[in-house]
């Protein structure tokens, strides 16, 4: 069998409800060779079982007896895989049909060794709860040594397999942050391309290790000046008073905004702030989301829409993971 376009990398946990679903939204890419490598990371809930049973010939899993993190995960995938292109995406996050064809063609016409994708933040019924047109390559390359704005996590990413090669692979100490700190290093091997259309849905839930605010701030304080360059302490407080706010605490949440106040981010904060205030008083819920980007979440609202009448979610497993 000849070697693949594109090798998809998923780590995954104890999260067999919810990589069913990703699965389906990756095998559905259209117009592209691909292979998919599902890292088991010392699951407990039969997810190498579930990953067989689907009968795929492009799908493969290898599993770690007892997890070792998701970075190791990642980059066990990585040795493994065939591809020209390497994709990543988490165990609980969906793509468009279109993603990979869109991103390689992309990266063609740039010249670019990598491209990242727009992303919209999802519920776990895919309702779009958030997101945000991405900034364009040479914005996010000259922000990237001190904040991320990269969209989608690993989720929205892929990779020429020689540039991964140069650039070295994910950071075992890291878990949250380990992918900003691969993007660091790519940005220095080659350019970086991008599409600006929702092609990531990026799943919030309460298992996410995103929404753990002292293991990200441990991570930046190990990122801080690795690269030659301090961290936008500002932005990474405007960040985690977000992440507070999905896991419900609105007093952690001030209490980041002020810090991020004190670092230079104070019209940002106070945007935010309004937005909180104004949602209040209107009964809705604490995040809403910009008019001047509703067409362009429209364009997430139409895949994800078909997701659901071709594959229903189980809330049940999506919410108690």
């Amino acid at each position: 069998m000849s070697a693949p376009q594109v090798s998809v990398v998923i780590p995954t946990h104890d999260r067999r409800g919810l990589l069913m679903l990703t699965l389906r939204t990756v095998l559905w890419q259209e117009d592209i060779q691909l292979e998919v490598i599902v890292v088991d990371d010392g699951s407990h809930d039969g997810t190498i079982d579930a990953v067989k049973a689907i009968g795929d010939a492009r799908v493969r899993s290898l599993r770690h007896e007892t997890p070792q993190g998701v970075s190791t995960a990642r980059n066990r995938g990585i040795d493994d895989a065939r591809g020209e292109w390497i994709a990543f995406v988490d165990d609980d996050d969906l793509w468009a049909a279109t993603k990979l064809r869109t991103q390689l063609e992309t990266a063609a016409r740039a010249n670019a060794t990598w491209c990242y994708a727009g992303a919209v933040k999802i519920d776990a019924t895919q309702r779009v709860i958030g997101g945000r047109p991405p900034p364009p390559p040479g914005l996010v390359t000259a922000r990237l040594p001190s904040w991320n704005l990269v969209p989608g996590g690993c989720s929205g990413v892929v990779a020429n397999r020689d540039a991964l090669r140069s650039a070295g692979t994910f950071d075992p100490r890291l878990v949250n942050l380990a992918d900003w700190d691969l993007w660091i290093r790519l940005a220095r091997t080659g350019n970086a391309a991008y599409v600006s259309d929702p092609l990531v849905g990026y799943r919030i839930h309460g298992g996410q290790a995103s929404l753990d605010v002292g293991l990200i701030l441990r991570e930046a304080a190990m990122i801080d000046g690795r690269y030659g360059s301090s961290i936008d302490r500002g932005a990474l407080h405007h960040y985690l008073g977000h992440k507070s706010l999905l896991a419900g605490s609105k007093r952690r949440a001030l209490q980041h905004f002020a810090a991020a106040s004190v670092h230079g981010h104070v019209l940002p904060v106070v945007t935010d702030i309004w937005s909180m205030t104004r949602a209040r008083v209107a009964g809705r819920p604490a995040r809403p989301l910009p008019d001047a980007d509703a067409r362009w979440r429209t364009q997430a609202e139409s895949w994800l829409g078909a997701l659901v009448v071709e594959v229903p979610v189980d809330e049940r497993l999506a919410s108690e993971r």
